[in-house]
C-alpha cells in the first residue's frame, strides 16, 4: 500500500482506536505484587479479544509458569516472506495518588489531543499499535507475523522461562519491539541499546533498640546516619558512580540536546546535571545508581531518639555488555565496604535484567528508518535508551540472526511511571502507519 493509502486508512481507524485504548487504561492491570490478580487476568481476556476484533484470528492465552499469562498469536508468512513478531506488555507501573496525580489514574481524559492514564503511554499504546497495523491488512500481512504481548514487564518477568523451553514460539527474521519512545515529539527514535538493571535492598542496624537521642547520640551510631554515609559513597564528587569493576563506554552515536533532556526529565530550574562524559554517554553507556525506597521513621512519627534500624533499596542501571550478576555482586560488595563504625549491613538481592545491544546495519533496521522517515516526514534519530527490557536478551539468544527495531510513540509529556502519564495520539496514529509500512516493506523481500 502507498503510504498515503496507509495514512488515510489509519486516520479512519482512530476514533475507534482512542476509544479502545481508552478501554484497556481502565482496567488496573498492576502485575507487582500486592496488587489483586483480577484485573490482571481481566486484561490478557481483553487484549485477546481486541485482536480477535482487529482481525487476528487464534489470538489465545499462554500460561506463564509463576505469572500472568502471555497474549499469543501467529499468522503464517506467504511463501518465501519473512517472519516478525511483534510485541509489547499490557501490565503497567503501580498508580498511587499520592505520586501526584491530578487525576484518576483509571478514568483516562483527553486533553489537548492527548490521553491522560496510567498505561496510556506504556505500554497500552504499543498493543494498540500492533492491532491497529495487522487490522490495515485484513488479517493477511504481507509477512508471517508473531505476536506477543507480555503480562510482567514491569515486575520481572517469568515469560523468559517460557519461551527458553519453547523456543520456537519466538523465532523469526525480526523482532518489532513496541515498547520505546522519543525525546520529542513528531521526532522519531530507533533505539538501538538498552542499559540493564541490578538491584537489591540493604538493611543497617546499630542498636537493639531505639535510645534517647541526647543520652547516646554522639557515641552511638544512628542507623539512618550510617545508611546515608553508605548510600553516599555509591557516587563520586561528579556524580559519576563509583563502584569500581563495572562496564563503562563512551557512545559513538548521536547525542541529545541538554535543553530537551531537561525538559523531558522535569529539571528544576538552577537544578545541574550530574556525571561526566558526554549525555548520550551518561544515559546509555555508563552505570547509574538510584535509591527508590527507604525504610525509617517518617517524619510525623519521629522522637529524639537513635534510629536502630534502616533500609534501602537501590537500583542500578548497567551498560550494554554488563554481566547483570556481577554487577550485583559488585554493588552488594561496595555497600558492604563503606559501612562506618563496625555496623552490621545486610544486603540482599531484589533483580537483575540484561543489557541489550542490536546492529543497526542490516536490511530490517534499515527498512524500520524508511517507514519511520514516511510516517513522521522527517528521519529517525538512532539512539540508545537507560530503561531495561530484560526478555530481549533471552529473545536474541534463541534467534541471533533476527534483527530488532525498537521503537514507540511516547514522547516529553509521557511521563512514564510518573504521575500523569498521557500519550500524544497524533504520534500514536503515526507509529501505527510506521509499523504497517515497516510490514509492507519486509514483505517486499519475498523471494
Amino acid at each position: 500500500m502507498p503510504v498515503e493509502t496507509v495514512r488515510t486508512y489509519t486516520e479512519g481507524m482512530m476514533a475507534e482506536v482512542t476509544e479502545d485504548l481508552a478501554a484497556l487504561v481502565r482496567i488496573p492491570s498492576c502485575a507487582f505484587p500486592g496488587f489483586p490478580a483480577e484485573p490482571v487476568l481481566q486484561m490478557a481476556q481483553a487484549v485477546v479479544d481486541l485482536l480477535e476484533r482487529y482481525g487476528v484470528p487464534g489470538a489465545r492465552l499462554l500460561d506463564v509458569p509463576g505469572g500472568y499469562p502471555a497474549v499469543y498469536a501467529e499468522l503464517p508468512a506467504p511463501l518465501g516472506a519473512p517472519t516478525v513478531l511483534l510485541y509489547a506488555h499490557y501490565d503497567i507501573q503501580p498508580a498511587p495518588m499520592e505520586q501526584g496525580w491530578t487525576m484518576e489514574p483509571f478514568e483516562p481524559e483527553i486533553r489537548e489531543e492527548r490521553m491522560f492514564g496510567r498505561g496510556a503511554s506504556d505500554d497500552k499504546s504499543g498493543v494498540m499499535i500492533i492491532a491497529a497495523a495487522l487490522r490495515l491488512f485484513g488479517g493477511e500481512p504481507p509477512v508471517g507475523v508473531k505476536v506477543l504481548i507480555e503480562g510482567e514487564e514491569e515486575t520481572g518477568s517469568n515469560l523468559e522461562t517460557l519461551i527458553a523451553a519453547n523456543p520456537n514460539l519466538v523465532r523469526c527474521d525480526a523482532f518489532v519491539i513496541n515498547d520505546g519512545g522519543n525525546m520529542k515529539r513528531g521526532q522519531p527514535e530507533l533505539t538501538a541499546a538498552l542499559r540493564g538493571i541490578a538491584a537489591c535492598d540493604i538493611t543497617v542496624r546499630t542498636l537493639k533498640g531505639m535510645a534517647h537521642s541526647g543520652a547516646y547520640g554522639g557515641g552511638a551510631p544512628d542507623a539512618l546516619m550510617a545508611l546515608i554515609r553508605i548510600l553516599d559513597s555509591l557516587l563520586d564528587e561528579n556524580g559519576d558512580v563509583a563502584i569500581p569493576g563495572l562496564t563503562r563506554f563512551d557512545w559513538e552515536g548521536g547525542g541529545i540536546p541538554e535543553d530537551d533532556y531537561r525538559d523531558a526529565a522535569g529539571l528544576l530550574p538552577g537544578v545541574g546535571l550530574m556525571g561526566t562524559g558526554t549525555l548520550a554517554t551518561r544515559l546509555w553507556a555508563r552505570p547509574s545508581v538510584t535509591v527508590i525506597g527507604l525504610d525509617a521513621t517518617p517524619t510525623e512519627a519521629a522522637s529524639n531518639s537513635l534510629i536502630p534500624e534502616a533500609k534501602a533499596r537501590v537500583s542500578m542501571r548497567i551498560a550494554p555488555g554488563s554481566d547483570p550478576e556481577d554487577s550485583l555482586r559488585l554493588l552488594m560488595q561496595h555497600l558492604h565496604a563503606a559501612a562506618p563504625w563496625g555496623v552490621e549491613v545486610v544486603a540482599a538481592p531484589v533483580n537483575t535484567g540484561d543489557a541489550f545491544m542490536g546492529k543497526t546495519d542490516g536490511p530490517v533496521f534499515a527498512a524500520a528508518q524508511a517507514a519511520a522517515t514516511e510516517a513522521f516526514d522527517t528521519e529517525p534519530k538512532i539512539t540508545g535508551s537507560g530503561g531495561t527490557i530484560p526478555l530481549l536478551t533471552t529473545l536474541q539468544k534463541l534467534a541471533p540472526d533476527a534483527e530488532f527495531v525498537i521503537w514507540g510513540p511516547g514522547d516529553e509529556q509521557s511521563q512514564i511511571h510518573a504521575a500523569n502519564e498521557s500519550l500524544d495520539l497524533g504520534e500514536l496514529e503515526r507509529m501505527i502507519v510506521a509499523e504497517a509500512l515497516l510490514l509492507e516493506k519486509l514483505g517486499e523481500t519475498t523471494s
